[in-house]
């Protein structure tokens, strides 16, 4: 093991640094959707297929084609030359013209005299100009000129004699395989077919997929989809029944912690209810007036505790318009001499649950004006998200401490000088109200030299 661990650490150092980067920028490349990957997997070896195909069968079968015309035309052509050079002809060789028309095919003039044209300049892909120049060369073996490319329909040929031009002109598909294409015609049309049925049919199967993320989704926003039933293949259901018993097992487990608390605060409410009616009872005394206080704090925590541990998980979703929400505050801020400004971008009406989203400011904003004299709220409200950051100018929260805070109970005594009415449940129950939303809070440095709190939740 010793040894193989070394062998792994030395290849280890070995490996280009430039190949992983290469890897990562090839995984930056490749689509992140299942559906887009379904569909590659099934276009990329079909493309694949039908290029090895074309590529090699086909090239092989256009060539051996094209071979075999093209040989049948050189024959013809060095039959005529065999019997103008065999039989002189006084009638201007009427004869050998109308045998190669009628019995061949070909259109032939006889042209006394005269040079060969200089070669044209042979095309890029033609398979044509170099099979048929190679049979002229092989089997007539004499000065030669053709021309593939004037009229797509003739294919025309001269060919030095002793004392003539003969001219020639046949038809492109009496020396070429021509209706070659229309075997690629059907394999491309035939692949575009089943490339459709292909992604009709994985569209069907990656819709419960994202039906299920849906369900999943709002439910960790703290919704619910009536209709949802688990749909697709076997995997794809046993996924959404396992969701739907997780679910009900959590709502039940909610419902039981809040029966429990429900209960438990019934008991102690009536205990301080108690201990307040014993010590109004016992009169104005100052001996007293400590144990009244801790009897306050102590109705203060438990009411703070039940609404964290509560959730307001219950309520439904519903809309709450930014401005009367942030006007509120700036209100309240006002009536304590300070100053709060706040602005909106986008669109003022948002869909939340309202009292659980309202407590949430309420509780940025009420620590902000315990602590500050002065607070900014900018609200930016997009397709896809809602961002509000609340921006003070008070002491701040030292960055080791910033994560300590969400934490039930957790009293900070160093930047912020908390007081005896605080619970230690504030941010608890606000990073509480931002998950039930499937959004999160974070707290940074804010330009006014203060704390910076970013609510972040799902438009």
């Amino acid at each position: 093991m010793a040894l193989l661990d070394s062998l792994r650490r030395d290849l280890g150092r070995f490996q280009v640094p430039g190949l992983r980067a290469s890897r990562r920028r090839f995984k930056r490349m490749l689509p992140t959707r299942l559906y887009t990957r379904s569909v590659l997997i099934v276009i990329i070896p079909m493309i694949l297929l039908q290029t090895v195909v074309a590529a090699v069968f086909m090239e092989r079968h256009w060539r051996m084609v094209t071979e075999r015309l093209s040989e049948g035309v050189t024959r013809d052509i060095a039959a005529i030359i065999e019997i103008i050079e065999s039989f002189p002809s006084n009638d201007n060789y009427a004869t050998v013209t109308r045998i190669a028309d009628q019995q061949l095919d070909l259109s032939i003039i006889i042209e006394p005299g005269g040079e060969l044209p200089p070669p044209r300049r042979k095309p890029f892909f033609s398979i044509l100009d170099g099979i048929l120049s190679d049979q002229i060369s092989d089997r007539i073996q004499r000065p030669f000129w053709i021309d593939t490319v004037g009229d797509s329909r003739l294919v025309e040929i001269r060919i030095k004699l002793d004392s003539n031009i003969l001219r020639v002109f046949t038809r492109r598909n009496q020396t070429y395989a021509s209706n070659t294409h229309i075997f690629l015609v059907w394999m491309a049309g035939t692949a575009l077919l089943l490339t459709a049925i292909s992604v009709l049919f994985l569209r069907g199967q990656i819709r419960p997929i994202l039906f299920l993320a849906r369900a999943a989704e709002a439910f960790g926003k703290g919704q619910r989809i009536p209709d949802f039933t688990p749909r697709g293949a076997d995997e794809i259901r046993m996924a959404g029944s396992a969701f739907i018993l997780m679910r009900e097992r959590i709502e039940r487990q909610i419902e039981q912690r809040t029966a429990m608390l429900s209960g438990v605060s019934h008991d102690l409410r009536t205990i301080l209810t108690r201990f307040k009616l014993q010590l109004a009872l016992a009169g104005d005394k100052p001996e007293l007036q400590g144990m009244s206080e801790d009897v306050d704090a102590m109705q203060n925590m438990l009411e703070g505790y039940l609404s964290f541990a509560k959730g307001e998980s219950e309520e439904d979703v519903g809309t709450l318009r930014l401005s009367d929400l942030l006007g509120k505050v700036k209100g309240d801020f006002e009536l304590k001499g300070k100053t709060m400004t706040y602005e909106i971008d986008g669109d003022d009406t948002i869909a939340v649950r309202p009292n659980a989203f309202s407590r949430l400011v309420d509780n940025l904003a009420g620590n902000s004006g315990r602590y500050a004299d002065r607070l900014h709220v900018e609200a930016r409200h997009t397709a896809r998200w809602l961002t509000l950051t609340f921006d003070d100018n008070g002491p701040g929260i030292p960055a080791a401490a910033r994560e300590d805070v969400f934490k039930p109970f957790f009293r900070l005594d160093e930047a912020r000088n908390i007081d005896t009415s605080g619970t230690g449940l504030g941010l608890s129950i606000v990073r509480d109200i931002a998950h039930g939303h499937g959004g999160n809070v974070t707290l940074g440095d804010s330009p006014l030299g203060g704390l910076r709190a970013t609510v972040r939740v799902p438009a």
